[in-house]
């Protein structure tokens, strides 16, 4: 079946799904195949539990019956019809990448613009290949601006995803060793992330650049991208701001270039790295003509979820949980925030970082270097890329069960305790004993 022919049929039936147990009535089931399973496996199954079509593309799972659509892969034509979709809505389309900050970037920008917009943007982490296909297809009609959030751990996937969700606005929130073992480099970490600039400048999209950041400025220069709008700290961005207080959540301020009102908002964040998340919502808000209040109310009210830059107050302490992700980039950022945070004593635990490739033990190294010149009441490292880097400095165990161990035996109490790990590390099951 031609993506056209298929796109009718999903007019008429708008809901997509992929997983039997999220089965909605009358909706189109894609059996998608991964390592371990075989979605046309399932597609009787879809078809019991309400579905009103199932594509396929195994013919031994076919059945001569106009519910059953045979295709030569299921994942392309899903992804063909996203873009198909894509191509039929004209509204703005804001494509958000990054190494660090993208997620919590995208929610805040939805904060912002769905003050005055009827806005959706991607629901948690299906930012992938996909992701990204998903989220466009379950977009509601009556949409006015949509924000997409592009994930990638290897080179030309930026791209990729761009081609599907072609969008018409565009920011990277930072490039930092991430996901090594992908991208080979940090110059392939660079390369991946500036594909968004090289699909903006083919087609006259908008750039939205953290202007005192000297990598983001490099990429967009090397590009001759042209229309740019810069937020960030210094005074030559055209909305500018900075940091207030972290206390543990942030006061940030802003201006608009030209102007000599600076307004102040108090956030539910911590993390002075977020200020730059927050100024880059700053910038959308203002391009779409949203007025200084709506801006303010939208990133006030915003609260993170999904372990992201979350302060939880336990019985005992007050936990900074911030393990859904790590890399040397978000560990410095993370590091940078306990440097400037107020609080009469500090506990900083921090996790391995995965997918570091050939530069693990380095950054390893790094971040022990930098944690130890904090001035902090204990210093926790877990994981067995720590573990192999002990000295006397510290306390290192090799394993998350080692150290919750120990914690059961010598509590934490009346701390501001940083916890920071990548998701491998279950840190998850440390905050019950914190």
């Amino acid at each position: 079946m031609q993506t056209a022919q298929l796109y009718q049929l999903y007019l008429a039936f708008p809901q997509v799904c992929t997983d039997t147990r999220q089965i909605s009535k009358d909706c189109i089931f894609f059996a998608l195949k991964g390592e371990s399973f075989n979605g046309n496996s399932f597609a009787a199954q879809a078809l019991a539990q309400g579905a009103k079509y199932v594509v396929i593309d195994d013919p031994q799972y076919a059945k001569d019956e106009e519910n059953y659509i045979l295709v030569d892969d299921v994942l392309t034509s899903l992804q063909d019809l996203a873009r198909y979709h894509r191509k039929q809505l004209n509204i703005p389309f804001i494509g958000i990448t990054g190494t660090n900050g993208k997620t919590t970037t995208k929610e805040l920008v939805y904060a912002v613009l769905s003050q005055k917009f009827k806005t959706f943007a991607t629901k948690g982490n299906l930012n992938n290949h996909i992701g990204v296909p998903l989220t466009i297809l379950s977009l509601p009609k009556d949409l006015e601006i949509a924000i997409i959030e592009m994930g990638a751990n290897h080179q030309e996937e930026i791209a990729f995803l761009s081609g599907i969700s072609l969008p018409t606005h565009g920011l990277i929130t930072n490039v930092g060793k991430a996901h090594l073992e992908g991208f080979g480099s940090f110059e392939g970490v660079k390369k991946t992330k500036g594909e968004l600039y090289d699909f903006l400048k083919e087609h006259q999209g908008l750039a939205f650049i953290q202007g005192d950041n000297q990598e983001l400025r490099a990429m967009a220069e090397a590009r001759g991208l042209e229309h740019i709008i810069w937020y960030g700290f210094s005074a030559e961005n055209a909305v500018q701001g900075g940091l207030v207080k972290a206390n543990p959540m942030l006061t940030i301020f802003w201006k608009q270039q030209g102007h000599d009102v600076t307004y102040e908002v108090n956030s539910n964040l911590t993390g002075a790295y977020n200020t730059e998340n927050m100024l880059a919502a700053v910038a959308l808000g203002l391009h779409f003509d949203l007025s200084a209040e709506q801006i303010n109310h939208g990133l006030s009210s915003y609260v993170p979820q999904n372990n992201r830059s979350q302060v939880v107050k336990t019985s005992r302490n007050t936990v900074i949980a911030d393990y859904y992700n790590a890399n040397a980039s978000s560990m410095a950022a993370a590091l940078g925030n306990m440097e400037v945070i107020e609080a009469p004593k500090k506990v900083i635990i921090l996790g391995d970082m995965f997918e570091m490739g050939d530069e693990s033990e380095a950054e390893h190294r790094k971040v022990i270097e930098h944690a130890k010149s904090i001035a902090v009441d204990q210093l926790v490292f877990v994981g067995k890329a720590f573990y192999a880097l002990r000295d006397e400095s510290a306390e290192y165990y090799e394993t998350t069960e080692d150290f919750r161990k120990s914690l059961a035996s010598k509590p934490i109490s009346d701390a501001m305790v940083l916890l920071k790990a990548s998701r491998g590390m279950a840190f998850e099951n440390l905050m019950d004993l914190l």
